[in-house]
């Protein structure tokens, strides 16, 4: 026995000492750790200072119940009671109760508020015991940050995140993916947690061991007003044509800075919502939009130009045996190559481009190389779509390749890349590259600015361009977009109508259409260039471009035009808009006429109803974007300064 004792003691002492900072290091380990603090990440704003995305920092208020002394805790917990009581509704003997018994069981992790914002935060750490601190109060406090857009849904898809799922597996999708790990990331900081049981940790003190970096801002050249107006526009047309999903992009032309973006798909219950960014990630092909491409490509190669008459027969015209159709029944008969592009002739086009490069295809598909429509842009945004150029010896190749593509198939373009050759046109052949980000702020310190970058300095000669030019302009004017045409202000651009998934069996069945219009306004001094592409309409509504997708585009032109004057002209100023000042005079009608009561403002533009109320003392909070579609409060009831009304808009 007495050698036994000894071999205990020599092993505790051999324990204690000898292997002594062993055993300790793991025991730490196993007890105390660092634990990552996310940094907050950086925000991301409009072109004009508006909020577009921020981390907002979210709080969990825990107590250690066994950590204060007996004498504290007792004159303490009725007062803690009786605040979290009036913090939360809940009874204070309900507190009372649970702290207590939290206590004899010896939770030193009970939670007493969850998710709760800084001002909460600041509130509930100074309630009596909690003001005591870590270690006389047992205050326990766990941050975490949330990603919030204060625009709700509106160009989610292209604001973006950065989301990570259980298996570590990351999404990264729009402009806070793109730039995420080089600029709004942050550096994270550490806090020291030691384990108290059951998994749970707590932090040993309440700073940090190191402090965490916020990530730096980001400024967009996103424009929020332009942005409202497309986002609705868009959403107005595809719930009235049923739309499976669409897109609309306005880029700035002599910059090539996008000022709006909006994507929006389909769901189940007939709501529409940002499922993907189309704009940026869908190849498809264009349909009639990819004329003006195929017709410049001849005239800059001197095969054709816009007097030289075509025969489009009546309407129906056979290539290689396969018949090619014009809309029109009974067809133009011969027209020049000009009005075959305004009126949108398949068969007019056809005929152009397989004269001209049917025994050297090579060089049609060169010319369009030369504009860079083989290649994808180079977005920072994850996941642009590849542009589709079938050449000779592919498998889908045949003599019918060049007359199909000259009216948009057999080959593939995203709406960014169409969007970005039509820019090109208004920008009188200079072809930049589209941009998200103006510039990368900490707090009013510049780190880094954003230039435009030009892709091709001349895409052809001034000769096509001022041709082109014109054309689209007459497109508008008596061409296939004639019904958009308005005497106030010019547009110019191209219609367009694709059949698609017309491979499948059912197609006959269940015809399917992608409609679309590229253009840009005004067309003299053109400001900003705009795509609208919409997926399968109704047909039962329509499917041609100039009627689902020209008004989108017009609407957009329209409400920029009026809202922000682009032409520098005196004479502008008198032009009046009937259906702007209709609005104007209704809004100013109810302004004057409700000072102290409620009026009513469903059917007002959100922003004519906020302006209204905030501007009567009341408190506005909103739901959704567009019209305002219900109030809170009833028309007529009398209303106090500072009362809250929640308006609902769709």
């Amino acid at each position: 026995m007495f050698i036994f004792a000894l071999a205990v003691v020599f092993k505790l002492l051999s324990i204690q000492f000898i292997q002594g900072d062993k055993y300790r290091e793991l025991a730490e380990e196993r007890t105390i750790k660092n634990v990552v603090i996310p940094a907050n990440r950086g925000n991301v704003y409009s072109v004009n200072g508006n909020l577009l995305a921020t981390s907002v920092p979210k709080y969990d208020i825990r107590i250690d119940a066994v950590t204060s002394k007996a004498k504290v805790f007792e004159e303490n917990l009725k007062p803690l009671a009786d605040s979290l009581s009036k913090f939360s509704g809940k009874p204070s003997s309900y507190y009372q109760k649970e702290i207590r018994k939290a206590r004899a069981n010896r939770n030193r992790y009970y939670l007493l508020a969850r998710d709760i914002g800084y001002s909460d935060y600041i509130r509930i750490r100074n309630f009596p015991l909690l003001n005591l601190g870590a270690y006389k109060g047992g205050l326990i406090v766990e941050q975490t940050t949330k990603r919030e857009h204060p625009m709700g849904g509106v160009a989610e898809r292209t604001i973006g995140y950065e989301r990570f799922d259980e298996n570590g597996n990351v999404t990264r999708p729009g402009i806070d993916g793109a730039y995420g790990v080089k600029y709004l990331r942050g550096t994270d900081g550490l806090r020291l947690k030691q384990k108290i049981g059951n998994g749970q940790w707590k932090p040993i003190a309440d700073y940090n061991q190191v402090e965490p970096k916020d990530g730096y801002d980001l400024y967009t050249t996103i424009s929020v007003n332009i942005q409202d107006i497309a986002h609705n526009a868009l959403l107005q047309q595809l719930e009235y044509y049923e739309a499976e999903h669409g897109c609309v992009v306005v880029m700035e032309v002599a910059t090539g800075e996008i000022r709006a973006i909006s994507n929006l798909g389909r769901t189940k219950n007939g709501s529409y919502y940002e499922k993907l960014n189309y704009a940026v990630g869908e190849s498809h092909e264009p349909g009639s939009t990819f004329k003006v491409m195929a017709l410049m490509a001849a005239m800059e190669d001197k095969l054709v130009d816009t007097s030289t008459v075509v025969d489009t027969k009546q309407g129906v015209k056979t290539f290689y045996g396969r018949k090619i159709r014009d809309s029109k029944h009974g067809g133009y008969g011969k027209i020049s190559a000009a009005r075959a592009l305004e009126v949108s002739s398949n068969i007019g086009l056809a005929t152009i481009i397989d004269e001209a490069y049917s025994k050297n295809p090579e060089k049609f598909l060169n010319r369009l190389k030369s504009w860079n429509l083989d290649k994808p842009l180079g977005l920072p945004i994850l996941g642009e779509g590849k542009p589709v150029i079938y050449e000779p010896g592919h498998s889908i190749w045949s003599k019918n390749a060049l007359p199909s593509m000259s009216y948009g198939y057999n080959l593939k373009l995203t709406p960014l890349q169409t969007l970005t050759f039509y820019n090109a046109i208004a920008n009188n052949g200079v072809m930049v590259k589209p941009t998200f980000i103006k510039e990368v702020r900490e707090l009013n310190k510049q780190i880094e600015t954003f230039d435009k970058t030009v892709i091709n300095n001349k895409i052809c000669s001034d000769k096509t361009i001022k041709e082109m030019q014109e054309m689209l302009k007459n497109v508008v004017v008596r061409g296939t977009g004639k019904s958009l045409y308005t005497p106030y202000f010019s547009m110019a651009g191209k219609t367009g109508t694709a059949q698609t998934e017309y491979w499948m069996d059912d197609w006959d069945e269940n015809k399917r259409y992608v409609s679309s219009f590229a253009g840009y306004f005004p067309a003299e001094n053109p400001k900003y260039s705009c795509i609208v592409i919409i997926h399968k309409p109704s047909i039962e509504k329509g499917y041609y471009g100039a009627d689902v997708s020209g008004p989108v585009f017009k609407r957009i032109a329209q409400k920029i035009f009026t809202d922000t004057p682009i032409i520098d002209e005196v004479e502008t100023l008198e032009v009046k808009h009937v259906a702007v000042e209709k609005e104007f005079d209704s809004y100013y009608k109810t302004a004057q006429t409700y000072k102290t009561i409620m009026p009513n403002v469903v059917g007002l533009p959100l922003m004519d109803a906020l302006a209204l109320l905030e501007n009567m003392g009341l408190k506005v909070k909103f739901q959704g974007v567009g019209i305002v579609k219900s109030q809170s409060l009833d028309k007529g009831l009398k209303i106090k300064k500072n009362q809250t009304v929640v308006i609902e808009a769709s």
